[in-house]
Formats: C-alpha cells, sequence, structure tokens
C-alpha cells in the first residue's frame, strides 16, 4: 500500500504543493497546484495573508480528493522569521507583517540599547539582520502596537498555518532557531531574551521536533475537504532546513547553497559555532532537521534579478532564460556590487540602486539587462566565495564539494559562474529539494525512512544531478580583486 504525502512548500514570492510517495527506495513526486504570495501593502504597511494561504492549502487537498488519492499526512515549511499573533480564544490578532517592512531598519541599533550586540549573538549564535523575530517583536513593542496587550500565543507561519488545520499549537523547532530568541546549546527559550520584548515562555507553544505528528486536521478542513484523518506533521518548517535535508551528498565534505529569493550558504555541525569570528563574520547557527546546526550566512540572491524582472517587464515580458541569455552576451568583469548592501534591501527600483551603487564606487554603470544581470550573477558568484572560504576556516573538516539545491540550482550560467569563482566542483540539483524534505520527513513520521543518511541516500537515487568543474580559474581569480576592491569600499 503506497503512502501518499502532501507538502506545501511556501516561499516568500510563491507557494506551491507536491504530491510525494516513496517506493522501491525512490521518492516520486508531483505538482499539485502552485500559486503567488505576494506580499500585500496597506496604508504604507506590509502584511502576509494569511487567510490566502490558508485556502490555498485547502484547495491542495481538494485537488488531491478529485485525483481518488487519499493523503497519509500533510507537512507545511515556509521562509523564516515571520509570525502570527492569537488570542486567548484562539483568534489570530490580525495579518501578519512582513519581515521587508521598513520601520524594521535600524531596529537591531534600537534593541542594543536593552542588551547589546555581542551579548545578544553569544546567546543565540544568529546572524544579526534587521527582521529577525527579536527585532520584529521589539518594534511591535516600541510602536506599542494594539495587539501587544492581548497576545496569547506567537506562532511561526509554518506552526500558524498547522494550527489552522489541527487545531493544535507546537512551535517547530528550526523555524524557531530563525528567531533569535532561542539558546542553541539548550534549544529552548531564552527567558531575558523574552522578557526584553515584554513576552514570556507561556507566549509561545511547547517546542517539537521535525517528525513530530502534531494532530490530525479539524471538523473544518474535513468538511471543506471530503478527506478524513489526514496527518498534520511538523516536518523542518524552516524551508531550508526541509531543503538541506535532500542535499544528496555522500560524505559529510561538502558546502550547501540553498539558492532561491534569499541564497543560504552553510554547512552541517553537530554543535553551535559561537565565537569572536562568527560574531565578527555574523555566521547564524540554526536548527536542523535532524537536530545538527546549519551555521550559515544568509546572502540576498534571486531578489536582485526578480526585483529587476518586475521593472523590465513594465517595458515588455521577459523571461528568466532570456535575461541569463543576455547576460551571457555582456562584457564580463565590468562591475561589481556588494548583494548585501542595504540599498538593495527592498528600494523602490532595484535598477537605479544598481547602477547608482556602481556610480558611487567609481565603476562602470551597467545600463542593458545584460550588462545589470551579468553584473549581479557575477557578484553572486564572487560574494559565494567570499562566504565559502570564511565556511572553510570554521569548519572541522575540507570542504570538497558545494552542493547547489533549490530553485536557483536550475541556472547553469551561475552555476557554471560559481565553480570557476570557488575553483570547486559544485553539483546541482534536486531544483525541489524543500519540498523532497518535507515530503521525506513526513515519510520518517510514517515509520518509512530511518534517518538523514537514508534520506540521502533516496534523494541521489531520485534525482538527475548535474556537474559543474571549475573553468578558467586564473581569470575569475585575477578578477576576485576587483570584487574585493568594491566590496572593502562599500563597507567603509
Amino acid at each position: 500500500m503506497l503512502h501518499y504525502f502532501l507538502a506545501i512548500d511556501i516561499g516568500a514570492g510563491s507557494g506551491r504543493a507536491l504530491l510525494g510517495t516513496i517506493q522501491s527506495e525512490k521518492i516520486e513526486f508531483s505538482e499539485v497546484t502552485r500559486f503567488p504570495n505576494p506580499m500585500i501593502e496597506v496604508n504604507g504597511f506590509i502584511y502576509w495573508d494569511i487567510l490566502y494561504l490558508y485556502i490555498q492549502i485547502i484547495d491542495s487537498i481538494k485537488k488531491v480528493k478529485s485525483m481518488g488519492i487519499e493523503i497519509k499526512s500533510i507537512g507545511i515549511d515556509t521562509w523564516g522569521v515571520d509570525y502570527v499573533c492569537f488570542g486567548s480564544d484562539g483568534k489570530a490578532l490580525g495579518m501578519p507583517s512582513a519581515y521587508r517592512n521598513t520601520n524594521l531598519r535600524g531596529a537591531p541599533e534600537r534593541y542594543f540599547g536593552k542588551i547589546n550586540k555581542e551579548k545578544l549573538y553569544m546567546k543565540t549564535g544568529i546572524q544579526i539582520m534587521d527582521f529577525n523575530t527579536l527585532f520584529q517583536l521589539d518594534t511591535q513593542l516600541h510602536e506599542k502596537t494594539s495587539i501587544n496587550r492581548v497576545i496569547d500565543k506567537v506562532l511561526f507561519m509554518p506552526d500558524a498555518l498547522s494550527y489552522m488545520l489541527s487545531g493544535k499549537m507546537v512551535t517547530e523547532y528550526t523555524i524557531a532557531s530563525t528567531s533569535q530568541l532561542l539558546n542553541p546549546y539548550y534549544r529552548d527559550f531564552d527567558m531575558e531574551l523574552l522578557e526584553s520584548v515584554g513576552l514570556s515562555k507561556d507566549n509561545f507553544a511547547p517546542i517539537v521536533y521535525s517528525g513530530t505528528i502534531i494532530g490530525e486536521t479539524n471538523s473544518s478542513v474535513i468538511k471543506a475537504t471530503g478527506q478524513r484523518g489526514i496527518k498534520v506533521v511538523a516536518v523542518a518548517g524552516h524551508d531550508t532546513a526541509s531543503a538541506v535535508l535532500a542535499v544528496p551528498a555522500e560524505d559529510e565534505n561538502f558546502a550547501y547553497l540553498s539558492s532561491g529569493t534569499w541564497s543560504l550558504m552553510g554547512i552541517e555541525s553537530k554543535q553551535p559555532v559561537v565565537n569572536e569570528v562568527t560574531y565578527n563574520l555574523n555566521f547564524t547557527n540554526e536548527g536542523g532537521a535532524d537536530g545538527s546546526i546549519r551555521l550559515l550566512k544568509n546572502i540576498c540572491g534571486m531578489w536582485l534579478i526578480e526585483k529587476c524582472r518586475k521593472e523590465w517587464e513594465k517595458e515588455r515580458q521577459v523571461s528568466f532564460d532570456e535575461i541569463v541569455e543576455a547576460a551571457m552576451q555582456a562584457a564580463p568583469y565590468s562591475c561589481f556590487i556588494n548583494p548585501d548592501a542595504p540599498c538593495f534591501a527592498n528600494p523602490d527600483s532595484m535598477i537605479d540602486s544598481i547602477q547608482k551603487y556602481c556610480s558611487d564606487t567609481n565603476q562602470k554603470v551597467p545600463e542593458t539587462i545584460g550588462e545589470i544581470a551579468r553584473c549581479i550573477y557575477e557578484s553572486l558568484a564572487y560574494r559565494y566565495k567570499q562566504v565559502l572560504q570564511n565556511l572553510q576556516k570554521l569548519a572541522d573538516f575540507p570542504i570538497q564539494k558545494l552542493h547547489i539545491i533549490g530553485g536557483g540550482s536550475k541556472n547553469n550560467m551561475l552555476n557554471q559562474f560559481t565553480a570557476n569563482a570557488i575553483g570547486m566542483q559544485v553539483i546541482a540539483g534536486p531544483s525541489e529539494a524543500t519540498a523532497i524534505g518535507n515530503i521525506l520527513m513526513q515519510a520518517k513520521a510514517a515509520g518509512l525512512v530511518e534517518n538523514k543518511i537514508i534520506m540521502r541516500d533516496i534523494v541521489r537515487n531520485s534525482t538527475a544531478l548535474e556537474l559543474f568543474n571549475p573553468e578558467d580559474v586564473e581569470t575569475w581569480d585575477r578578477n576576485y580583486n576587483k570584487y574585493l576592491e568594491v566590496f572593502l569600499e562599500d563597507k567603509e
């Protein structure tokens, strides 16, 4: 008898539902639905539409039902840090705010008046970023929002959606680990940090680990879908944790790059790595699906291209393939940006921001689609090299390969640029790593898969991987110095 698992994978730009099953040591899956996840701006403030996302999940279950398939379980993963506040009656206290809200700019600096930057990092091991949950909650407190007085529970996005399906509240470990509220050694909330934002441990549901069965779908879901007895599983709720679970590695001597709207580059560590070096490099220690630590760095990824494409499409339709082709035709090494510069976080015009950045750093200003895209792709490849070099300093093993997973793994030009820049073999795939990791964790909850080693064997058996060996390394190394000059000038 086949067990079918429904993976709900929601990113910061879009979501999808995939139906998967495991047989003969292979995973088979197909896309059921795909839907946008737009940020909604109202009176200058940006929200997520949690009810819309819930409806998409319901529609996905209904579609599977129409196919004559009974679902064994459902699991949800999303982007990190954002959350939904609930009152004592179990109802949501308004729409959840989005991490790209401009009121979060400079939020860490304000918070450091309570707990200084270094102490905060040493407590959590989490990269300091404006939108971390801690700073969102502190901003909410600082602005004296109306919901603060009546918060009963704070649930991270995948946990909130799981609650809406099951009626039961949990806090899944990997998604909570993105918040900068957890002690990475004890894997539990830090009381001092909670108190600093006017909350206590009672304001959060109990922490559970990936693979925990939360419960079954409630009467509302049964009524809406006609499907009974679907188990709701707490998979690795942070999409990157689910994706890393599906890295098709044969051994431990690798780094990974989860490539999408964000690029997340890291290694797996058995213990947190929290010290002066990681503090100065601003590396983060997030929870892994198997209880390990994902030591990684957040890098602004395809967001740069996505924002530019929206502007280009005001004139005419532009496909991602066309953007890549135009970049291939553009002159190489003409200009660079620091992809993580604050000016690229959420500008009104990404194109204007890139051009201004190049002008301010005395470089050639890119004008065409190809020139701008080439600037982005080469700069990303060099940023990956920069971060990988730092990871090697922190790793207690030799990094011999880079696995690129996620949607960005389908960009063969960027994969090759990355191999050239880092001087190391790049293994690309699977592109649906997040959904695969989600399905595998549900299979583990069902008793079909035992551990991460077996899961990765299944991924290798099921996926056509592409290999990229470094080319023209000397030229890439020589131009890396030009990138570093721009990067250092920007940092000054």
